[in-house]
């Protein structure tokens, strides 16, 4: 039997269940997810390893129509996906907002582009399937899918049928990667993310869209048998920076806890992370910033 490879790019609006699809698919955890929109700020690489095909998934930010220069640039990221990959999978919502979206990324920019497409609705656990069939004509007359297929990402219902038909319309090609290569993010960015996710998780209003993480120092104490992780929480204003360090450095040392341990968990070592909050004055309108942070993708 010959060996499939390619290119699967996710897209959706913001917490439409990327990366929890991503997540579930690889069946460990490569993305952070939350139920606050843009969660995702990089075009993150999963590899699904089978035993005649490798699927690299691509992860985007939410598309949705942005005003602040950071937004602006994710939304780019996840656009230029599209044409970098072998399939799309397009991820809605079975609700007026979540099909307004839809229509809006069909008409906006799946019509530039030529790559086989299937659309995926998501969270079909909250919505009686009858509801379903008219959601199911509409979208195959808005756009010709190679499959349309109702899915629950949390509950993992329907992702063998979405690998049935990934595998279907994938190319022939090589194994780009080793059978033991997951994803092609470092362990910095892995730890930044994992730090950034108890944030958004533990805070409101604005902090989750205002705050970026950088590891300073990742270093590994050979005696001790333990890693060394210093990591600087930025955010736009002082308030913000209050909120995150909370009354007596309450709420840091809660998150700081609850990332060191999931970064335990995946390193499979003792952690002392160390977290410092920096004021970064309206970073997400500086784009010479991103770089800085470790948030611009060349």
């Amino acid at each position: 039997m010959s060996f499939k490879s390619g290119f699967v790019s996710i897209i959706g609006a913001p917490n439409v269940g990327k990366s929890t699809l991503l997540n579930a698919l690889l069946q460990q955890k490569v993305a952070i997810t939350s139920p606050k929109p843009q969660t995702t700020r990089h075009r993150i690489r999963g590899i699904l390893h089978l035993e005649n095909a490798q699927v690299i998934f691509v992860d985007t930010p939410g598309i949705h129509d942005a005003s602040i220069p950071y937004n602006k640039y994710m939304v780019q990221l996840a656009v230029e996906t599209l044409q970098e990959v072998d399939l799309i999978l397009l991820m809605i919502e079975p609700f007026p907002k979540g099909l307004a979206d839809g229509r809006h990324i069909i008409s906006t920019y799946l019509t530039q582009v030529d790559k086989p497409c299937i659309l995926l609705i998501n969270k079909i656990d909250k919505i009686a399937k009858p509801e379903l069939l008219p959601i199911i004509d509409e979208f195959s007359k808005l756009y010709p899918f190679k499959a349309l297929i109702p899915i629950s990402a949390k509950k993992q219902a329907g992702l063998e049928d979405v690998l049935k038909e990934i595998l279907q319309y994938l190319p022939e090609g090589p194994q780009y990667y080793p059978e033991d290569f997951i994803t092609d993010q470092t362990e910095r960015q892995i730890v930044a993310e994992i730090v950034r996710e108890k944030i958004i998780c533990s805070t409101r209003d604005e902090i989750p869209y205002s705050v970026a993480v950088t590891v300073e120092e990742f270093k590994e104490i050979p005696e001790k048998d333990m890693i060394y992780i210093n990591a600087t929480i930025h955010v736009e204003k002082d308030s913000q920076k209050g909120i995150i360090i909370g009354k007596g450095g309450q709420k840091l040392k809660s998150i700081g806890k609850a990332a060191r341990e999931e970064i335990e968990l995946i390193l499979g070592k003792k952690v002392f992370l160390d977290l410092f909050v920096r004021v970064q004055s309206n970073w997400r309108r500086d784009p010479r910033v991103w770089g800085q942070l470790g948030l611009k993708v060349d």
